[in-house]
């Protein structure tokens, strides 16, 4: 049976078992490693609202793709000066890294923060 729909036409999700939260934030992090930021803001929209798990973990993997982002431009933008080669080889590095790390802590069920990301989402 289904809910009803909310004041703003909104139909609420259930919120997912733990294991389905490990296995979404896994996934998370690992399709950031290949697909960059697009699966952790899919991911986040989509799952934000399913449980608190897999909430934090998204939220973390976006961040962190964010932050990347804007490591990339500034490392696009210093190519010029040599400088920028060594920043965009630093964070495809530290993007492999720490989305490896960010699944396997998922995997135990551990809340992992990213070290170097910027909370832009809350």
């Amino acid at each position: 049976m289904t809910q009803p729909p909310t004041a703003q036409g909104y139909v609420p999700q259930p919120t997912m078992s733990p294991a389905d939260e490990r296995m979404w934030s896994i996934l998370t992090h690992v399709g950031s490693i290949f697909f960059y930021w697009l699966a952790p803001l899919i991911a986040y929209l989509v799952l934000k609202d399913r449980g608190p798990f897999v909430r934090w973990h998204t939220r973390q993997a976006l961040n962190f793709h964010i932050t990347l982002v804007i490591t990339y431009a500034a490392g696009f933008v210093l190519v010029f000066v040599v400088v920028g080669y060594f920043i965009v080889i630093a964070a495809g590095i530290v993007q492999i890294i720490f989305g490896i790390l960010a699944a396997v802590a998922a995997s135990r069920g551990e809340y992992y923060r990213i070290p170097l990301a910027i909370e832009f989402v809350k």
